[in-house]
């Protein structure tokens, strides 16, 4: 294995316990008298009891930690949750899939779609295939010898493999192995059992890994090559990965974020105008401006303002937006961000953010002039 030094990322798997506690983010409610109103609020249909979540939790949320977000190819948009399983909004409906319908323990933290539409969704007891009607769990007995499936962290490549990296290191699916009655997933034994904080393929098709303590792996179809220990920021722990419009691979690490275009790595810190500390999430937008979650902040970065110049972020506080306990971030088809919390879902438009409730707004708002 070859080997290269990159930024590399900050310890702890306390990550995980650290994102499942509530905080006091707050949004501004403050908008315009005159509005357009969303459309009718969808009918919720759920399978389980109330009385099961704990005594304070807001039942009027789409769930209180929202902890995958994604939109598959019939535009529905689907919530991982942490104790409510998987939610589904299909505009008239939002449906809750849950045990004992769909998931034994009701946590999802990755949701993707397979190349002739069935859902996969990564949990923390294993593995799960939903074909539009009925649910199938993959475990131990399917070779997964790892249930715990990383944030994000199961993903469909350009040929149709089914990836998924657990806490114990990475796992193909085998379609034909499984449909003979064989093992469904095998270990990819080129990784070292890592465990596995984000996946993410690039336009040129190769396969990354961002691991909690031996930094980042990117294989080419042939070779791994892994990206770690360089001085100064941490020891090793990546939280996240995205690819920007130039083909630029983007990471977290323990003390900000980092950029690589193939030969160097640039490091953003909170010396340049990131905010916060234990940096998680990172999402690239269509228009190219990189969201960041962090304890205790989300910044929004425009990589296109040359630095230092304090214009190039914008640091969401409890004023104007979130800031803090961002579990999830998403971009979906219309170009909105979806943002799951400890505190619920939000959407922003660009401008705004909007908490959206059961009842909504689901739709972007119009907003009004106010009369003269």
């Amino acid at each position: 294995m070859s080997t290269m030094k990159l930024c590399a990322p900050f310890s702890g798997l306390f990550l995980l316990f650290a994102l499942i506690t509530s905080c006091s983010g707050q949004v501004n409610t403050n908008t315009p008298k005159d509005q357009n109103t969303s459309k009718p609020s969808p009918m919720v249909i759920r399978n389980f009891k109330a009385a099961a979540l704990p005594p304070d939790f807001d039942t009027t949320l789409v769930s209180q930690y929202i902890r995958s977000i994604f939109q598959d190819s019939k535009g529905n948009l689907w919530f991982g949750t942490m104790g409510e399983g998987a939610v589904r909004y299909d505009v008239k409906t939002l449906t809750y899939f849950s045990h004992p319908e769909g998931f034994y323990n009701n946590t999802v933290f990755a949701i993707t779609e397979d190349k002739v539409g069935n859902i996969w969704f990564g949990t923390d007891q294993g593995v799960y295939k939903y074909n539009g009607k009925t649910f199938r769990n993959f475990n131990e007995k399917d070779g997964l010898k790892n249930l715990v499936i990383g944030r994000k962290s199961i993903l469909v490549d350009k040929w149709g493999t089914i990836w998924v990296g657990t806490h114990g290191g990475v796992y193909r699916y085998d379609a034909s192995a499984d449909s003979k009655g064989g093992l469904s997933f095998s270990l990819f034994e080129s990784l070292p059992p890592i465990g596995v904080a984000d996946m993410v393929e690039d336009r040129k098709g190769n396969m990354w890994f961002a691991s909690f303590d031996k930094g980042v792996f990117r294989y080419d179809g042939k070779a791994i090559v892994n990206f770690n220990e360089i001085e100064g920021l941490g020891n090793n722990y990546a939280g996240g990965i995205a690819e920007d419009k130039a083909g630029n691979m983007w990471f977290t690490m323990k003390n900000g974020i980092c950029k690589y275009d193939g030969k160097t790595f640039t490091k953003y810190t909170s010396k340049d105008g990131l905010w916060g500390n234990e940096f998680w999430g990172i999402l690239v937008e269509q228009s190219g401006k990189i969201w960041v979650t962090a304890r205790g902040s989300t910044t929004r970065f425009d990589p296109s303002i040359p630095l230092p110049n304090a214009k190039a972020f914008t640091v969401y506080t409890p004023d104007n937006g979130l800031n803090c306990c961002v579990q999830s971030m998403y971009q979906d088809k219309s170009g909105n961000v979806w943002l799951g919390t400890g505190q619920g879902l939000y959407r922003f438009d660009g401008s705004r953010f909007s908490k959206v409730k059961q009842k909504g707004p689901w739709e972007k708002p119009v907003w009004l002039p106010f009369p003269q």
